[in-house]
């Protein structure tokens, strides 16, 4: 199990791309969260095996039809933490 933290930014806030992050999260079993911030980006922390973070990653460079990603900082993250859900936060 892994946890990655990314930082995504470009238009991708008021395009339901927390919604649409949280249920690709589920379809592939990645648990974590996805946060909006206050600087227009969406910071996401997930949690999963290496073949469905890679998949989720390449998601997140394209996110829903309406959004426009622009950049995606990506850290991989040693936290004890276990997450048993993925969540929207605001």
């Amino acid at each position: 199990m892994k946890t990655i933290h990314l930082i995504v930014s470009g238009r991708v806030q008021g395009v339901y791309f927390r919604a649409f992050t949280k249920k690709h999260a589920i379809k592939l079993g990645i648990t974590g969260f996805v946060c909006n911030k206050e600087n227009g980006d969406v910071e996401i922390v997930a949690q999963a095996d290496q073949e469905n973070l890679d998949k989720f990653i390449n998601w997140c460079h394209k996110g829903p039809l309406i959004a426009k990603v622009e950049n995606v900082v990506l850290n991989e993250l040693s936290t004890p933490e276990i997450f048993s859900n993925f969540e929207i936060c605001s």
